[in-house]
């Protein structure tokens, strides 16, 4: 026979995590994310398109964090930034996490206005990913991926 204690133990529902049981915060971070894009193809300017593009990556990230990632409990562990985190909850994102955790200071320095911190071709590059990421997030949870960017669309932006 069981005792019971004082202290249960809640075991969180194992049920699978789909577009009808996501997060409010899950859809609110994606829809923040597709704006974000939208704002990068719309930029004027190298700096901003690239800041842009990269905040959208960050806030797919934050997505599927919101919509995976579960408290470690009590102990207090060492910070980890949102590219850390998405390698660990979802390891098959490990290699985009790498790719944009590499852009950050990039972004850093063009949110100061530094004109020289990425080129076009890199502010354009980095639409381009943060559309196929965002894309690759949509899928990962079970919805319709967004309409993806047309190159002939951002190059008509950036021109």
């Amino acid at each position: 026979m069981f005792e019971r204690h004082s202290k249960e133990i809640t075991v969180a529902p194992s049920f699978p995590i789909g577009p009808d049981t996501l997060p409010a915060t899950t859809h609110n971070y994606l829809l923040r994310s597709a704006e974000s894009l939208s704002e990068a193809v719309a930029a004027g300017d190298v700096a901003t398109r690239y800041a842009c593009a990269h905040v959208a990556a960050l806030r797919a990230a934050a997505a599927l964090l919101s919509a995976r990632a579960r408290p470690a409990g009590p102990r207090r562990r060492a910070q980890k930034n949102a590219w850390v985190l998405l390698a660990e909850v979802a390891p098959e994102m490990g290699e985009w996490a790498t790719f944009f955790a590499a852009g950050a200071a990039k972004r850093a320095a063009a949110e100061a206005g530094s004109t020289r911190a990425v080129s076009e071709r890199e502010a354009d590059d980095l639409v381009r990913d943060a559309d196929r990421f965002l894309a690759l997030v949509e899928q990962s949870l079970g919805l319709a991926p967004h309409a993806a960017i047309s190159v002939q669309v951002l190059g008509r932006a950036a021109g």
